[in-house]
């Protein structure tokens, strides 16, 4: 697999044009500092960090009590006229929350544009969600948000959390999902009765260096200690970070009302694609169709410490556009392994290519085709990548099935140089050193290793990938996973897995 796109022949003529390269991973965020950076750190780590934090825990605990008063008695499923004190207590927690932010370095909040009133706009959509800090719009203008109905349960913060009368989503209600959507079209009906409904579109954190894909139904820093994606800094280290800058800038603009067509009122798809363009126009990053779903695989990705500009995002974006729905995916890998193993290392064209899938040559089969090779393809790599990106956390289960593609009719074992297509090809790499590895493996000395020895290997050694892929071949990232010490993604649980669905 190559690292990059390269050329590729467009269809209706012989017309070639340079691919663009895949977009920085947005779910990747690699935190560097300067000496003077760390000097600094160092230095108010022992001096503001602690009034920091204990200004922001105090303020948290002073609003508890005028949140939870203002709450007591209300209703959830109907909304009243705000009485005279509980403007007053919405006024007390938005000053309360403004010197929290204020204590925590944003001194001050660039604004531009005008908030839409409620009967104007129900649906407030912000982009790029990057932060828990994103909390300070919501804190700004007491707007409702979607949340996860365990977080009212948290103390302290699930009052909070209550007050701002939030939309509830249930992961143990199995119609979760069309309640949340029914909750939502209730209140955005209501003409401006209900308080502003928040949504982050993208459904995860990313790194802002995009936009990704918005699931259905802004902020500015000078060093970013503030962005918290699936690969980085954790909470806590991105709080201390963050607290102690000197001063942490921060900018929000309201754009414009944007009201659907008719066409857009028919086709969400297409309203959604528009407003992020929109956005994304205005915070002056590129879109990308990288969505919530190539989370996991991103998380995968950080498991072998993948460089961030592999090809297997790449390669689940094109899987999409080519109209290969992920309901299908386990289903297809079956039968792909099959007639790949059939094949026999047979290269195929790009017509051969098509056929294989049962798709038209398209101009996106073409990039596809460009991942691999500009003439031919070893169609076994291909099963590979589509095996890592239907099921990330089970890697060792696509290097079996590897083994089954390559390995001899006699033993199932494969050979130094189809090891090194194994796993470039695994970890989206252009180009992979693995002679050390496959010496370390081969202890005979055959020229041949089996997955039975591969594994036993693994087992061994779980920390195999530093030892003999990293320091051997240039393109991974520098940052270190926080968890998971070998070369493949541990398998996640029944409830992180749903987290991810």
């Amino acid at each position: 697999m190559r690292l990059r796109l390269m050329e590729s022949t467009l269809a209706g003529g012989g017309e070639k044009r340079e691919l663009p390269p895949p977009f920085r991973n947005p779910f990747v965020h690699d935190l560097r500092f300067t000496t003077a950076q760390k000097l600094q750190i160092g230095f108010m780590t022992v001096t503001l960090f602690p009034i920091r934090l204990f200004i922001a825990a105090f303020m948290m605990l002073l609003a508890w009590p005028f949140a939870f008063i203002a709450s007591v008695g209300r209703s959830e499923t109907a909304v009243e006229p705000q009485c005279l004190w509980r403007k007053l207590v919405d006024v007390v927690l938005r000053t309360i929350m403004r010197v929290m932010w204020f204590a925590g370095g944003f001194h001050w909040i660039s604004i531009k544009g005008r908030q839409a009133l409620p009967a104007e706009a129900p649906i407030l959509t912000l982009g790029p969600h990057s932060s828990y800090f994103d909390a300070i719009p919501v804190t700004m203008t007491m707007a409702s948000i979607v949340m996860k109905a365990e977080s009212k349960d948290i103390p302290v913060w699930g009052t909070l959390i209550r007050y701002i009368r939030p939309v509830f989503v249930s992961r143990s209600d199995q119609d979760s999902r069309r309640k949340t959507v029914e909750e939502i079209k209730r209140r955005a009906r209501s003409g401006g009765e209900w308080p502003q409904i928040m949504i982050f579109p993208e459904g995860t954190c990313t790194n802002r260096s995009c936009l990704i894909t918005f699931k259905p139904g802004v902020c500015v820093c000078v060093c970013d200690t503030i962005t918290w994606t699936w690969q980085g800094p954790g909470a806590f280290k991105i709080l201390w970070l963050t607290l102690c800058q000197l001063h942490n800038e921060f900018e929000i603009e309201y754009l414009p009302i944007y009201s659907p067509s008719e066409e857009e009122k028919k086709n969400p798809a297409l309203f959604a694609h528009n407003v992020r363009r929109l956005m994304a126009k205005a915070l002056q990053v590129p879109v990308t169709d990288y969505s919530f779903e190539d989370c996991q695989l991103a998380t995968a990705q950080g498991q072998v410490r993948l460089p961030v500009d592999t090809c297997l995002l790449e390669f689940s974006k094109l899987l999409r556009s080519l109209g290969l729905k992920r309901v299908n995916w386990e289903k297809l890998l079956q039968d792909y392994g099959k007639r790949a193993r059939s094949l026999q290392g047979q290269r195929l064209s790009l017509e051969d290519f098509g056929r294989f899938l049962e798709l038209p040559v398209s101009l996106e089969l073409r990039h596809m085709f460009a991942l691999f090779d500009e003439h031919s393809m070893d169609v076994r790599e291909f099963v590979i990548a589509f095996s890592v990106v239907c099921r990330p956390a089970k890697t060792l289960d696509t290097i079996r099935l590897a083994f089954q593609m390559f390995g001899a009719e006699q033993d199932g074992a494969i050979t130094e140089s189809e090891l090194m297509c194994i796993l470039r090809t695994a970890l989206g790499l252009g180009e992979l050193k693995v002679s050390r590895l496959f010496r370390a493996i081969d202890e005979e000395d055959s020229g041949k290793i089996s997955f039975e020895s591969f594994r036993e290997f693994v087992d061994q050694h779980p920390d195999f990938g530093e030892q003999y892929l990293y320091s051997d071949s240039a393109g991974f990232g520098s940052s270190s996973p926080s968890h998971a010490t070998n070369g493949f993604c541990a398998d996640f649980s029944p409830s992180e897995q749903k987290k991810l669905d």
